[in-house]
């Protein structure tokens, strides 16, 4: 093979390379980016629901809270943890539900309010963190007429069949916050 047989070769090994490289980016953008994102689950009456992972601190077993007289039905107390005071919320009675006598399987799950603040959030199980992809997310269906309780669902999705209520903490605290009067938990 001569030398301009040589490079003629080489240009139509390059145009077909080209046209590989160009068909496989044509795919690539044709294919939607999936978009994970990462929910720590938990049971509240046999309901699943689910929280933006990033915002649990850590997870606590039900211990002792002490009360607040005179705070809202929702708050159960405070607890001391590790020197910061955590007020504790009822989940049960935010979510207008009839009371359940702490078990073993009972716990607190430690929330980040806001940079300055930390929630305690009590719950009948936690279950596990999940991944889901972001466009398997439905919005909160309007099932009811009541306002308060779908303000803070975010979304609902089904995970092997269960569903599982995606909850939007910071809509959720700040509707128990009571910002009106500038107090604080």
């Amino acid at each position: 093979m001569g030398l301009e047989a040589a490079a003629e070769h080489l240009k139509s090994l390059q145009a077909e390379q080209a046209l590989h490289q160009e068909a496989s980016d044509t795919k690539r953008s044709n294919q939607e980016e999936v978009i994970y994102h990462q929910w720590a689950t938990f049971k509240v009456d046999n309901e699943l629901y689910g929280v933006d992972v990033v915002q649990v601190k850590e997870v606590l077993r039900y211990s002792e809270i002490t009360p607040v007289p005179g705070s809202d039905y929702f708050i159960l107390g405070i607890i001391n943890l590790r020197g910061n005071v955590v007020t504790v919320i009822d989940t049960r009675q935010m979510f207008g539900l009839s009371p359940h006598e702490p078990d073993d399987d009972t716990r607190i799950i430690v929330v980040e309010y806001n940079e300055q603040e930390v929630v305690g959030l009590v719950v009948d199980s936690v279950d596990e963190v999940i991944n889901l992809p972001q466009n398997d997310i439905d919005r909160a269906p309007n099932a009811t007429g009541e306002e308060t309780t779908k303000r803070f669902v975010q979304g609902v999705c089904y995970y092997n069949s269960i569903l599982i209520i995606l909850l939007d903490l910071l809509k959720m605290l700040q509707s128990v916050t009571p910002m009106e009067t500038g107090e604080e938990f």
